[in-house]
């Protein structure tokens, strides 16, 4: 497979102040995350809200620019945001939001906002430009009447295919959709993620699909990455980490996933993630973790691939390098 997108160990800091007067704190949002999609590829970026996920988006895309660490899109690094190059390359590499009606301009009709980027990248004529738009719709199950309306007047998830619709009109190689099904309703969900599935079919892009629903990662992901704090923490394949997580957070988030007509064991977390600001020593997620040993308290794991299975964990205890022992989380059988 074709590599469309790296992204080698990326950091994103920001400055805050504990209190007015208090002096600026850093704050890591990504520390040291490293990517690889492929072309025609799904990729999952899953994790608790504040993790990280989207900034990491908003990385690869060239919204925001590193403190460390570099993107290369198609083997070439990003442009610097706002030269010629990176803007020339935003027509191979859009967005999908979460929100679909905070993403369209309510002021006009779906039909001139689908081909607003074929207008600001001087893609074809008005004739080959109103052909496209009516073709896009129909590709994402629009009638070519809605081009006429205006966002309010459509559903949550015909609001949503006209986002995707408006993200495919120049033909990307690199789709970022960062949680774009957490606005609509459940029925709606589905359908949303099948027409994902269907578009990549047709169009063959790569999608980085960032959410917190693991069900939907699952369901439209080649590959998937769980995330805490700023780092991903294990990474591999769909079922693989879905079924048999190795990593303590990843086992968590698993089995918070309801399954009717059988008990299944809860694993309850004790406490909150840690401040960014004031990250714990050695493994973040150690004052949690229910096998947390004296070496995940001093020594930060790296991301290592698991030579049984491929699996990509950073864990201690995953790898062997300590005994399990010590245990900070409660387990509950689900009722």
């Amino acid at each position: 497979m074709t590599v469309l997108l790296e992204a080698d160990h990326l950091l994103r800091r920001y400055a805050t102040r504990r209190g007015m007067l208090g002096r600026p704190v850093d704050v890591r949002a990504v520390d040291g995350v490293s990517l690889v999609l492929e072309a025609g590829r799904t990729l999952g970026l899953v994790g608790e809200s504040g993790c990280g996920k989207s900034t990491t988006g908003r990385l690869v895309l060239g919204l925001e620019t590193p403190d460390g660490g570099e993107v290369r899109f198609q083997g070439d690094a990003m442009p610097p945001p706002g030269s010629a190059a990176w803007r020339a390359l935003r027509a191979r590499m859009q967005m999908v939001f979460q929100d679909p009606l905070g993403a369209l301009d309510r002021r006009l009709p779906i039909g001139v906002q689908v081909a607003e980027p074929l207008e600001i990248h001087a893609i074809g004529n008005a004739h080959e430009r109103a052909a496209r738009v009516e073709t896009l719709l129909r590709a994402v199950g629009l009638r070519p009447d809605h081009a006429t309306r205006y966002p309010h007047e459509l559903s949550g998830g015909q609001r949503q295919r006209a986002v995707l619709a408006r993200a495919l009109a120049t033909d990307p190689a690199l789709l970022v959709c960062d949680e774009p099904i957490s606005a609509l309703d459940v029925s709606i969900q589905a359908q949303v993620m099948n027409l994902l599935v269907e578009l990549q079919d047709r169009f063959g892009m790569g999608v980085l699909f960032i959410s917190h629903d693991l069900r939907a990662v699952r369901q439209v992901s080649h590959r998937v990455a769980v995330m805490y704090l700023g780092r991903i923490v294990e990474e591999g394949d769909p079922d693989a980490v879905l079924h048999d997580p190795a990593h303590p957070y990843a086992q968590a988030l698993v089995s918070a996933i309801p399954h009717p007509g059988r008990g299944a064991r809860r694993i309850v977390l004790q406490g909150d993630p840690p401040n960014p600001a004031d990250r714990p020593r050695g493994c973040a997620f150690h004052p949690r973790c229910p096998v947390a040993t004296s070496l995940c308290t001093m020594d930060v794991p790296a991301l290592k691939r698991r030579p049984t299975d491929g699996r990509l964990i950073a864990c201690h205890v995953a790898h062997g390098d300590v005994p399990a022992g010590g245990g900070v989380a409660e387990v509950k059988e689900a009722a």
